[in-house]
């Protein structure tokens, strides 16, 4: 009988030893090629275990519970999977849509919101259990259309917001009633909202748009002042160039009083100054930018590109506004993601099927791991920041 006793109380030690590791260092990297994701640590930066059929995942992105615990993958085939990254398993899916290009979690951790483009709109899900809370129709020109919906973001006061594609609109949702959601449509912002960020105080959502030149931007600390167009001259008179991938606005870069974000159709870093948001300057750069990214302190910025470029990183100096390295890590250096300290920072080279990880004072390369088709490294840091 005591040998079973010990039996059971080894047991029950293991079980203890297997899941009280802490959170705050770990992460995932998505693996497209196999519909799959890694499960990764920083601070030794080493790959602990991978979580298999999580569908397609080639543009998929991941939010985190607020106890670190669970990810939220969004495929780019509707699927919503949640992840238990201690116990390496999924806990819950859904195949929410045929096509969706994102999501975000609420400020208290108990919604997370899908943003589709077939069929337009948002859906809202319980974050325990995934099920279904609010489903709202991104209908426009009188309820005969559907738009695409993306640069969907959390707000505090549990709200979302996210732009409309097709309709040239912004939505604010209120979910702090679950019962009854509210919704704030703002109209005629500009031509094709291709992406879209909110700054790290919660205070301005600011939508690129595709179709012509400029931002519109919206306070919603002053909502009832409507949405205001910045950088409306922008490009003006120049031809685009081809785009051959559509920059992302999620990881925009504030160093201080300046944000950095990609220019489209142009080889430049544009720069805003965030008390007038009138444009700073203009830094020319490699290729078409996709990621504009801000280390943690603010003193550099790193910028990944578009074909024909994408095997180069470029590092920008927040100070002198200047270009002091380029790097070459491979074909296919699809995503950054910085360390929640910034010293290191973890690019993933799709095609050569590695990730690697670089030291940001020195730009040296400090560790690198297979992974199949890798392409966003989302870390746990992300629960604890909006917009992320």
């Amino acid at each position: 009988m005591n040998g079973l006793r010990y039996c059971f109380l080894a047991l029950f030690l293991f079980q203890v030893t297997a899941h009280s590791r802490g959170t705050g260092d770990m992460g995932v990297l998505i693996e497209r090629g196999s519909g799959s994701v890694q499960i990764i640590e920083t601070s030794g930066n080493t790959s602990l275990g991978r979580v298999e059929g999580l569908g397609d995942l080639s543009h998929a992105s991941v939010v985190y519970s607020r106890d670190e615990r669970f990810a939220y993958v969004f495929g780019r085939d509707g699927g919503l999977t949640k992840v238990d990254i201690l116990n390496a398993e999924i806990t819950a899916r859904t195949l929410q849509s045929g096509n969706s290009i994102g999501g975000a979690i609420s400020q208290d951790g108990r919604l997370v919101a899908v943003s589709n483009y077939k069929p337009g709109g948002v859906k809202v899900f319980n974050a325990d259990t995934l099920e279904l809370v609010a489903d709202v129709p991104a209908s426009f020109n009188g309820g005969d259309l559907r738009s695409k919906v993306i640069g969907l973001v959390d707000a505090p006061d549990q709200k979302f917001v996210f732009a409309l594609w097709d309709a040239g609109e912004i939505w604010v949702l209120d979910m702090a009633d679950w019962a009854q959601p509210k919704i704030e449509k703002y109209r005629n912002i500009g031509r094709n909202p291709y992406d879209a960020l909110i700054t790290p105080d919660g205070r301005y959502y600011i939508a690129g748009l595709f179709g012509e030149d400029g931002m519109a931007l919206l306070d919603l600390w002053n909502p009832s002042a409507g949405v205001k167009r910045i950088l409306p001259d922008y490009g003006k008179g120049e031809q685009k160039l081809p785009v051959y991938k559509m920059p992302h606005l999620e990881g925009w870069a504030v160093a201080g009083d300046l944000a950095f974000v990609p220019a489209v159709g142009h080889h430049e870093v544009l720069v805003i100054n965030m008390r007038t948001w009138q444009e700073a300057g203009r830094i020319k750069v490699h290729g078409q930018p996709i990621f504009v990214m801000a280390r943690p302190d603010g003193r550099q910025v790193w910028v990944n590109f578009a074909l024909p470029d994408n095997d180069t990183i470029q590092i920008i100096d927040t100070q002198s506004l200047s270009i002091v390295k380029q790097l070459k890590p491979g074909k296919g250096v699809l995503h950054m993601e910085f360390e929640p300290r910034g010293e290191e920072v973890w690019l993933s080279v799709r095609d050569e099927d590695r990730v690697e990880v670089y030291d940001t004072q020195t730009f040296k390369r400090k560790a690198f791991m297979p992974a199949t088709k890798p392409s966003g490294i989302f870390f746990t840091a992300r629960a604890h920041r909006i917009g992320l």
